[in-house]
């Protein structure tokens, strides 16, 4: 038997069968090597990239040592942002779903606070969420951790960039001491391990490598002047290769803004996703992204955190990251699934240290290439094939996937191949479809019904 097989591990029967089930054969690394101290129930640090299967890793840790039938909460999860704790809760159901009963409840800003009482004086056994908002309900006493006996902190080195440490000062102090405490994080700088070494018991230290590595990478790197022509040289890349799905990454909120209105002055298909933006327009931006709806994402670091998709044509690094492992996390959002990645960065003069650095862990002298011809600048951008809908009813309404794509198919509706991607929110849920037939899809929503009632819908400007 393969030592990284899901069967030599000590999991409940129900559990090993689900996670087969969902075709998880063999472990990654990052799962070989922790869930074993997991579930010995043992402090664990995992220096783990986004895609190395760490949500899986901790997510099965965690259920193989719930106690379903004590109804209380036992297990938290503190993630930086609302879409990686979405995310998050979605895989935990995902490899619940043959233990009877469980409960996963997402505690995040940018939701009314209200309705997250009443689901906890509902109950629940694990807690998903982000630091304000948890704190905020430990501060009302509508939270109670004392009987907690996991907690994990996921992207660890994320909360501390977006200043969340006094967050989490706050919430460790309201946890058990006996507990267990796991932490994943990408890097590992100096402030991760004070933390460690503040709230752990002689933890299990574990580094592992992201799926992908740099190799299923193609790199590319181009000397710019001066803003202009870093903006000439932007406009270039997207219009030479032409790529369907691009991130272009800027180190500033400010100039993330700036570079996504610019690019739409141009023609492109283009939104920017920064912390400056309202919970909804952060939802709206990324559900047209993922779904093909527009084909540029301009954003920062942080922001791009959560961010789920598989087929990313092309990584833009605006300016130069910060340090070498935050270059390489970017680039790895590229050439992933056994894909070839392509990733582009623009530097000056003055950010020549940091490409030498980025150099030396790539083992390779990088010099500048030769910008595609200017005669590039002549053709148009590409549109985006798909149009989002929104429709203002979602989950609590008891809407699901099937009930909108059954309303769009249905008798003299559009074929199923001109539907794209569907994705239900709490109060409100989004449709992508070809954009030769937005204007049939919109009226057989508009006009139809789904579970007996009949909702507003309208087109998502971009």
């Amino acid at each position: 038997m393969n030592k990284t097989d899901f069967s030599t591990l000590n999991l409940q029967p129900e559990l090993l069968k689900n996670v087969l089930s969902l075709g998880y054969e063999t472990m990654t690394p990052v799962q070989a090597q922790s869930l074993p101290p997991i579930l010995q129930k043992k402090d664990v640090i995992a220096q783990a990239k986004t895609g190395s299967g760490k949500t899986a890793a901790f997510g099965l840790g965690l259920l193989s040592l719930l106690k379903v039938s004590q109804f209380r909460i036992q297990a938290l999860i503190i993630c930086p942002t609302r879409e990686l704790a979405d995310q998050v809760a979605k895989e935990i159901r995902k490899l619940a779903r043959t233990i009877h009963n469980v409960k996963v409840l997402t505690l995040c800003g940018g939701a009314p606070f209200g309705p997250q009482i009443g689901s906890l004086e509902h109950g629940a056994h694990i807690i998903v969420g982000t630091p304000g908002r948890i704190e905020e309900h430990l501060t009302k006493n509508t939270l109670n951790l004392a009987h907690l006996n996991l907690l994990v902190l996921d992207e660890a080195d994320r909360m501390l960039e977006m200043g969340f440490q006094s967050s989490i000062d706050a919430i460790i102090e309201r946890t058990p001491v006996n507990r267990q405490t796991l932490l994943f994080s990408a890097t590992y700088p100096e402030e991760i391990q004070k933390i460690s070494q503040d709230i752990m018991r002689q933890p299990v230290m574990i580094t592992v490598e992201a799926e992908h590595d740099h190799h299923s990478i193609t790199q590319h790197f181009f000397k710019v002047d001066d803003n202009q022509q870093r903006m000439k040289a932007l406009r270039l890349l997207l219009l030479d290769s032409r790529p369907e799905s691009t991130v272009v990454f800027c180190n500033t909120k400010r100039e993330t803004q700036e570079i996504a209105n610019r690019l739409a002055g141009e023609g492109f298909s283009v939104l920017a996703l920064h912390g400056d933006l309202e919970q909804k327009e952060r939802d709206q931006t990324l559900v047209q992204f993922v779904n093909k709806s527009i084909s540029i994402l301009v954003a920062t670091d942080v922001a791009a955190r959560g961010l789920d998709i598989d087929s990313l044509d092309l990584v833009i690094n605006y300016q130069v990251a910060r340090d070498t492992q935050v270059h390489i996390h970017r680039t790895g959002r590229t050439g992933r699934a056994g894909k070839q990645g392509v990733a582009c960065s623009l530097y000056d003069d003055s950010e020549g240290y940091k490409v030498a650095l980025i150099g030396d862990y790539l083992d390779r002298i990088i010099e500048s290439e030769v910008l595609p011809a200017e005669r590039s600048l002549k053709s148009l951008p590409i549109t985006s094939s798909m149009v989002t809908l929104q429709i203002d009813g979602g989950k609590k309404q008891k809407l699901r996937p099937g009930d909108i794509l059954g309303a769009l198919t249905g008798a003299n509706g559009v074929k199923g191949n001109q539907v794209g991607k569907i994705q239900v929110f709490s109060q409100r849920a989004y449709v992508a479809v070809s954009k030769e037939v937005v204007s049939h899809a919109l009226n057989k929503l508009e006009t139809g019904k789904m579970k007996g009632r009949a909702f507003r819908v309208r087109i998502l400007k971009s």
